[in-house]
């Protein structure tokens, strides 16, 4: 398990899977350890994945000053692993609350990339969040599931914030409410660090003005994959992500939640990896 020192002297782990060209991913969460990103669904196929774990998650080590889980201080951190990796530029993929994470390294440094996908985003560095109504509207979709019945009315009570959060709509957040998404959705609490996470979005991490107008000058092609089913990100909050970058194309994956390379494993390790090897316009 590789190791690499933060600016502040952290010390943070990093996985190494696949073969190939290598792609630098960020995890979401947010502040969940890289484990549960898995293979991508075979994409170490096509690319090597340096899977890092964020500061306090995982085997990366626990910072000695808590407020450095805020998003925003932890981008040095990607940028340290980039030159720990003696690449010029880096091909980024970031899934989730990652996202976020992502676009700030962008904004930051834009000549360090050379390629962006972000996979289901959660774009709160633009000043987007999904709306309750989108949602619900994606929730709905699964209205001929067994599971549906029990689970809508407490998701609605959730985004309403009439009650806590209650793993009885855990399924909204996967195209297929199957064993291997159980086990996925049953390693969450013990692979996240819940304090950090409440730091990531704390005061001050994001500047959505400045961050829109930096990622305006992005030219690296960016791609923005949303799944049709998500509960957390509906394509439609994807796809105003999307407007943020002058090189983007915007993809829905069918059938897929959250989580979409555990849906459909073939169709997403197909679709990253034709915008990663695609051929420069």
């Amino acid at each position: 398990m590789p190791i690499f020192t933060a600016p502040d002297g952290t010390e943070l782990a990093y996985h190494v899977e696949g073969e190939g060209e290598p792609l630098v991913v960020l995890p979401g969460g947010p502040m969940r350890a890289s484990v549960y990103l898995g293979d991508l669904g075979g994409l170490t196929a096509h690319r090597r994945l340096i899977l890092l774990d964020l500061r306090g998650t995982g085997d990366s080590a626990f910072p000695a000053d808590p407020a450095t889980y805020r998003c925003d201080r932890q981008v040095e951190d990607v940028e340290a692993l980039r030159v720990h990796l003696g690449l010029e530029r880096i091909d980024v993929l970031a899934h989730s609350a990652g996202a976020s994470l992502a676009m700030l390294y962008a904004a930051r440094y834009p000549d360090r990339l050379a390629r962006f996908a972000l996979v289901t985003a959660t774009p709160w560095a633009l000043g987007l969040q999904p709306r309750a109504e989108e949602r619900l509207a994606a929730a709905r979709l699964r209205k001929d599931e067994p599971w549906f019945e029990e689970a809508y009315p407490a998701f609605e009570a959730w985004l309403r914030e009439d009650a806590d959060f209650d793993p009885v709509f855990a399924p909204f957040f996967y195209g297929r409410w199957d064993d291997a998404a159980r086990e996925h959705d049953a390693r969450a609490d013990e692979e996240s660090n819940d304090d950090a996470a409440d730091v990531y979005g704390s005061a001050g991490a994001y500047d959505p003005p400045a961050t829109r107008a930096a990622l305006a000058r992005v030219t690296a092609p960016v791609l923005v994959l949303a799944g049709e089913l998500d509960g957390g990100t509906p394509p439609d909050l994807a796809r105003h992500a999307a407007e943020a970058f002058p090189y983007a194309e915007f993809a829905v994956q069918p059938g897929a939640g959250h989580h979409p390379w555990l849906d459909d494993p073939e169709w997403f390790a197909g679709r990253v990896a034709a915008f990663l090897d695609a051929d420069p316009a």
